[in-house]
């Protein structure tokens, strides 16, 4: 993994418990935890829906009015 060792990831867990302490680690996996879902959910999903309206055909808005004409 990463070309480090069992010795080397001992050492980097010591130095990360000696900066934060070991009350905050919880809440410091949890928030990479998050991170990653977030960042894994966002690649996965479409970019952005369109909703805009569709231009409408001036022979389909007049046969969308004729009948609106008869009923009255």
């Amino acid at each position: 993994m990463f070309g480090l060792g069992m010795q080397e990831l001992v050492i980097v867990l010591v130095i990360v418990v000696i900066l934060f302490g070991a009350r905050r680690l919880p809440e410091l996996a949890s928030g990479m935890g998050k991170a990653i879902k977030n960042f894994k959910k966002a690649t996965n999903e479409p970019d952005e829906i369109d909703v805009t309206p569709t231009k409408k055909t001036m022979a389909e808005e007049k046969k969308e009015e004729e009948p609106a004409k008869g009923e009255k």
